[in-house]
């Protein structure tokens, strides 16, 4: 079986309302890989507080990818938390010498640049698995599963491996690769996502925010790689509507307050 061929993946993301009013980027990232051998799907957040951990996000999230890729052709076992010790200690030595490369302390330069979740979907020919370390939401199928929050909402994040002993990235649902024909891997913002099933959709004059299953059952987020990430924007933006006989106007806010980044894995129709 090549795997490229039997599953396909579609992604995106937006930034979170709080984070467009007070004029900070979006945090998250994502990054996947499709192979003959397998697939990897990850999608990261990066600390609210730290000043650039969007870069970080990103930087992470394709290492992280090509670390469970390399393991995948060397033919480990998805589900085994073997391999993923290997990955994320392979991950945090690139993030160590990209700190170093940075010139900079890597203590002050994990807590600005390298502290970030991470939850992804891995599939072989042999198993699918979800992973990770941190919060954020997934869905196999029809389960979903919310991971925190955690205490003062700081997650274990991979990066504090920099510095101390960090959290490992733990497999959080594995099955044969014959059961599996879905999965949904989202930041924390996707948990909000989730709970908007049924409100009304900013400007939508009356359309309802769906359901989670329509981002891996309906074709055209697979057409269109931007897809996700425009329905994301429309559930996010702010609609001013003009009241004339009031003389003011009706604003309609965004429905995401914290960045929102979805990735979905399925088996090809």
């Amino acid at each position: 079986m090549r795997v490229d061929e039997v599953f396909e993946v579609a992604a995106g993301t937006v930034a979170g309302r709080t984070h467009v009013l007070a004029g900070r980027p979006n945090q998250d990232a994502f990054s996947f890989r499709r192979a003959p051998f397998g697939l990897i799907g990850v999608v990261c957040d990066g600390c609210g507080s730290g000043a650039h951990s969007g870069i970080g996000a990103t930087i992470g999230a394709h290492i992280v990818v090509e670390q469970a890729m390399a393991e995948m052709e060397a033919g480990a076992d998805i589900d085994e938390a073997a391999m993923w010790e290997r990955v994320g200690a392979r991950t945090i030595a690139a993030l160590s010498a990209v700190a170093r490369s940075m010139g900079a302390r890597e203590a002050r330069t994990a807590a600005e640049f390298f502290l970030f979740t991470v939850l992804g979907v891995a599939v072989s020919r042999r198993r699918a698995a979800v992973f990770g370390a941190g919060d954020g939401m997934f869905a196999v199928g029809e389960e979903r599963v919310v991971l925190g929050p955690y205490p003062g909402n700081a997650p274990p994040y991979l990066g504090y491996g920099l510095t101390s002993d960090g959290p490992p990235l733990s497999v959080h649902r594995s099955l044969a690769v014959e059961a599996f024909d879905s999965a949904l891997v989202g930041t924390d913002g996707a948990a909000d996502a989730g709970s908007l099933e049924g409100t009304p959709r900013p400007g939508g004059r009356g359309e309802l925010v769906g359901n989670l299953r329509e981002f891996w059952t309906n074709d055209r987020y697979f057409r269109n790689e931007d897809a996700i990430s425009r329905t994301l924007r429309l559930l996010n933006r702010e609609v001013q509507r003009p009241l004339w006989a009031a003389r003011r106007l009706e604003r309609e806010p965004g429905l995401l307050d914290d960045d929102t980044t979805i990735l979905v894995v399925r088996r090809r129709k």
